[in-house]
């Protein structure tokens, strides 16, 4: 009998995209599958709890059938059947009994071991890029994982390298200076070398978006962006110190703007990306118009990285109402860039 070929012996046009389920006790497992009965423009692979999965889809009335893989060279091309799902298992199976909807230091390690493999598997050219569902900090934190999110995860991964955080929806483009710190410590790690590494991430990610020549906005740290000094200096110390910087290397950038109206005129057009200080000045405009169309995505990665912009939501997990809207724009993100 002759073996079918696998993806490993195909261009990088033809490799699948690894899917991450992210906790396996919130909605990750349910939007997953529910991604997969749709039409997708490329071929996936699942890393995560196959036990979850199937029990999952028992839970729902789904009838797909979940294939476990040794390894990623074990899938065959013919992978596009929505009934029939490709599952690489990370780690140990689940115990069945942990209840859904809670957080637990089991699925925040499975959760953890899952994005390393996907990450692995993809630096070595296995996988076209990875789209992440949410995982829960508390459960990683349980389970003695010391990074505070996926994209820390990413960077150290992937070498320690400088990347950035950016929320993309169909109105608003908006990348992170600062993710993950207490507002109390956001001024102190401000500087001209990271808003100036923040600033050149942005013009590389709108054109990898396909946009030739971007207009990036900058978005103070202060109210009335510092007016002029009254309210903080950060802005003239600090900020615009690194928008000439840039300008200088021909990105096109000005600023900074009032963090209550730089949003609006993007969303207008003006400009095509915005540069938040912090993780909540770039975060709610971007949720506050919805999160099912919403994406995350890491700039500054050697690979291509999207997920979901929205958490693990505990509170209706395994009640069969979670929605994957979000999940597929996510994953027709990453099939654009890995074009």
């Amino acid at each position: 009998m002759v073996k079918s070929p696998s993806f490993n012996a195909l261009n990088r046009a033809a490799l699948p995209l690894g899917i991450t389920l992210g906790d396996p006790l919130g909605i990750g497992p349910e939007i997953v599958l529910k991604l997969h009965t749709q039409a997708l423009p490329r071929p996936c692979v699942v890393y995560g709890d196959v036990g979850v999965l199937r029990r999952t889809a028992q839970h729902l009335g789904m009838a797909v059938q979940i294939h476990p893989l040794e390894q990623l060279s074990d899938m065959p091309l013919q992978t596009m059947n929505p009934n029939e799902l490709f599952v690489l298992q990370s780690g140990a199976l689940l115990d069945a009994h942990l209840p859904i909807g809670s957080v637990h230091a089991a699925a925040g390690q499975a959760a953890y071991d899952a994005l390393n493999q996907a990450i692995d598997d993809t630096l070595s050219g296995q996988l076209a890029g990875i789209v992440t569902a949410p995982l829960s900090k508390e459960a990683m934190h349980l389970a003695g994982v010391p990074f505070p999110g996926h994209t820390e995860i990413l960077a150290h991964r992937c070498g320690d390298i400088p990347v950035a955080m950016v929320l993309v929806n169909p109105q608003l483009r908006v990348i992170l200076v600062t993710i993950h710190l207490s507002l109390a410590k956001v001024p102190a790690a401000i500087t001209t070398e990271l808003e100036l590494q923040t600033i050149t991430l942005a013009h590389h990610v709108c054109l990898q978006l396909g946009l030739e020549k971007p207009r990036i906005a900058v978005a103070g740290l202060n109210p009335h962006a510092g007016e002029s000094g009254r309210f903080g200096r950060e802005e003239i110390e600090i900020i615009e110190p690194a928008i000439q910087l840039a300008q200088a290397q021909g990105i096109e950038v000005s600023g900074p703007w009032p963090g209550d109206t730089v949003f609006f005129r993007a969303r207008k057009g003006e400009f095509d990306m915005v540069v938040a200080q912090y993780h909540d000045q770039g975060l709610i405009p971007i949720k506050y118009m919805g999160i099912d169309e919403g994406v995350n995505m890491t700039a500054g990665l050697p690979i291509v990285r999207t997920s979901v912009d929205h958490g693990t939501a505990f509170d209706i997990a395994g009640q069969g109402i979670a929605q994957a809207e979000s999940l597929r724009c996510a994953f027709d993100l990453a099939h654009q860039l890995a074009q």
